[in-house]
């Protein structure tokens, strides 16, 4: 176990890290399934929509029926591509408007947050979903206030960044804020194969084990510093590996 450096970034995943994983699959998707339908009929040739319906490959965006067809089937199978992202992205922002999205935190993600910006920390986001959304998301939370746009610094997704599983991603990331050293970033996920990968590029990293997560492999806490609250990490000199 490697002592680490004091942390001046903190990276954080969205879904089973800052709320249920069962918001994005219950009510994320599902909301932009059911709204697809009118939005196709009536924005199909709308300039706005435009550019995220041809963002899809010519024998989806050539006709209504082939795209929804082809949205439903992605979402069906979890399929991760970036311009489903940003259609999904262009869905929610309405709902998220009208008040019939609100993202749903775990209690103690708002006040952390907050805390670690008024010490100087820097909060970051990495997410499979497009930044677009991220932004959406912590925009209207169900935190008072519901904006928390302003405590983060900068937005990350598999665009700008790359896969999640990859190494690669987590050092681009690292170099776009060169004035930090790798090992003074923390990244919080649930997922064991992304914090395997930031820890790879050097950074610090720990799984956050969240209520609705998939359980753990008994393995994972002898090898990886494991969280349920980031009421935990109140010294952020955490061990990375």
């Amino acid at each position: 176990m490697a002592t680490s450096t004091s942390v001046k970034v903190v990276l954080l995943d969205i879904e089973g890290t800052v709320c249920p994983i069962s918001f994005v699959k219950d009510v994320l998707f599902p909301f932009a399934l059911k709204v697809l339908p009118e939005t196709l009929k009536t924005q199909w040739d709308n300039p706005d929509f435009a550019k995220y319906r041809d963002a899809f490959p010519p024998e989806y965006s050539s006709s209504r029926d082939a795209l929804e067809a082809h949205v439903r089937d992605l979402v069906e199978k979890d399929v991760k591509v970036s311009y489903l992202k940003s259609l999904q992205g262009y869905l929610w922002e309405a709902g998220y408007a009208s008040g019939d999205l609100k993202a749903p935190l775990f209690p103690d993600v708002a006040a952390k947050l907050s805390e670690w910006q008024h010490k100087g920390l820097k909060i970051m986001i990495y997410s499979s979903g497009s930044v677009a959304a991220q932004k959406l998301f912590f925009g209207h939370t169900d935190a008072s206030p519901s904006d928390l746009t302003p405590l983060i610094s900068d937005w990350f997704d598999t665009v700008n960044a790359g896969l999640k599983t990859d190494t690669s991603s987590y050092k681009i990331i690292a170099s776009k804020h060169p004035e930090f050293s790798p090992g003074e970033w923390l990244f919080l996920s649930d997922n064991v194969k992304e914090v395997e990968a930031a820890i790879e590029a050097g950074m610090q990293s720990v799984v956050v084990q969240r209520p609705g997560n998939a359980p753990l492999p008994s393995e994972v806490p002898q090898r990886l510093r494991v969280i349920e609250t980031f009421d935990s990490l109140d010294d952020l000199n955490v061990r990375a590996n």
